[in-house]
């Protein structure tokens, strides 16, 4: 038995707040960490990698899955499917492995109402301001006018489900919030439900206190 069970560790926050970039960090920090590698339908982009990327599937097999339940979460996102199957993330976090999602709030809530719903640490990333939002997504240059645009009415729909969180970050100092970040997790990883070996061990406590009356 692993000495702790693994978290599923939920990054959310609308476009432009850092989350990715965090992800990174995190990651970097603690190479253990496996990052969910999400099931879609739709056809892989040039350089993709089945299983890296994606896991690419059918639509049908896709809808099987989530009838079976094999799904952790999923969504359908402009004409295509997305999901997160459930047993990668099974044997990681029974194995003592985090498993790191980059979800919204929707996959958010459907991950904490799965059966490893128990085992979830939910963290949301908020910018220092809409201005602050808004000249990140201009600077780092990957969208046109039009796409931003969206992205900002979009992101007040994710701010407003902040409350649904275990935590809220905002970023506005990049190296002090991956602290912050890192501080979450080593204590969310000591909580008595991940250290399935505790029990075990109060058990040889009590029959050395008994051995000594």
């Amino acid at each position: 038995m692993a000495e702790r069970r693994g978290l599923l560790i939920i990054l959310s926050s609308p476009s432009g707040a850092g989350k990715s970039t965090l992800a990174r960090r995190l990651m970097g920090w603690d190479p253990t960490l496996t990052f969910s590698v999400s099931a879609t339908t739709r056809p892989p982009r040039a350089g993709e990698v089945d299983g890296c990327d994606y896991h690419f599937l059918a639509e049908a097999r896709f809808k099987q899955m989530v009838a079976d339940g094999a799904m952790l979460e999923h969504a359908f996102v402009f004409g295509n499917f997305y999901g997160s199957p459930a047993a990668p993330v099974r044997e990681a976090i029974e194995a003592g492995r985090d498993v790191l999602f980059d979800v919204d709030w929707q996959g958010a809530q459907q991950i904490r109402n799965s059966e490893l719903g128990r085992h979830t640490l939910s963290i949301f990333i908020l910018p220092p301001s809409i201005p602050e939002l808004r000249r990140r997504l201009v600077e780092r240059g990957q969208d046109s006018d039009e796409v931003i645009a969206r992205r900002m009415q979009k992101s007040w729909d994710e701010i407003s489900h902040w409350d649904g969180y275990d935590y809220v970050l905002v970023n506005d100092e990049l190296d002090a919030t991956e602290a912050r970040l890192r501080t979450i997790v080593t204590a969310e990883r000591l909580r008595r439900p991940q250290q399935p070996g505790l029990a075990g061990h109060v058990r040889k406590l009590q029959s050395e206190f008994e051995e000594t009356l």
